[in-house]
């Protein structure tokens, strides 16, 4: 089966639309997912429709997604939470780099992609990891 022709109108491939302007472009939310299983009901064989168990995998499976999804956000926010606990404890303090190659006073800390950030006086930046050394 051609799966544009199982989009419900005005949907595209890579995002049926729905005016949820908070959703990614990438991600379907639950509307669009029942607004695709229709389509697809609507659509199907009519000598071979599919069986019911097939569409509660379907609807099991998508829940799972859903709420992975939602687990790895709160965990992305506990992350940052943690960091920026673990970011305040260094501020005023000095900091010796892994190698011993950059040390300094903190004078502000920022979280990156790559975890906090210290600022020390100077300018030099510290990633605040493992083999750093507070004193």
């Amino acid at each position: 089966m051609n799966v544009n022709s199982s989009l419900p109108t005005g949907a595209t491939a890579s995002r049926a639309t729905t005016g949820n302007s908070g959703q990614d472009s990438g991600t379907v939310g639950y509307d669009n997912f029942l607004k695709l299983l229709l389509a697809q009901m609507k659509n199907q064989d009519p000598t071979e429709p599919m069986k019911s168990t097939d569409y509660m995998a379907q609807l099991a499976t998508f829940s799972q997604v859903e709420q992975s999804v939602k687990t790895n956000s709160k965990l992305d926010s506990l992350l940052s939470s943690y960091s920026l606990s673990q970011a305040d404890t260094v501020i005023g303090r000095t900091i010796t780099s892994a190698d011993g190659s950059i040390s300094g006073k903190v004078e502000s800390v920022y979280i990156a992609s790559d975890g906090a950030v210290a600022n020390l006086e100077g300018g030099a930046k510290v990633v605040i990891g493992p083999g750093i050394v507070i004193s």
